[in-house]
């Protein structure tokens, strides 16, 4: 006999994705950690991709020139 499953939508107000990020970590500190952590495909790093991070507006606006540029041959 097969299982079946059944997925059930918790409603709006029930909720909770946690407390609000409160703590401070360097880029330098954290950029080399979430790049192992892609490159030796650890499973947990998916978990965190809708996660979202504020940054400074000049990096923003040097991450936007870069994405534009199209790496040299």
């Amino acid at each position: 006999m097969a299982a079946h499953l059944r997925v059930y939508q918790m409603p709006e107000e029930e909720c909770d994705f946690g407390p609000d990020p409160s703590i401070r970590v360097r880029l330098g500190d954290l950029l080399p950690l979430v790049a192992m952590a892609q490159r030796l495909n650890f499973i947990w790093l998916k978990d965190f991709l809708d996660d979202e991070v504020v940054i400074t507006e000049d990096l923003h606006e040097v991450l936007q020139n870069f994405r534009g540029c199209r790496p040299s041959a």
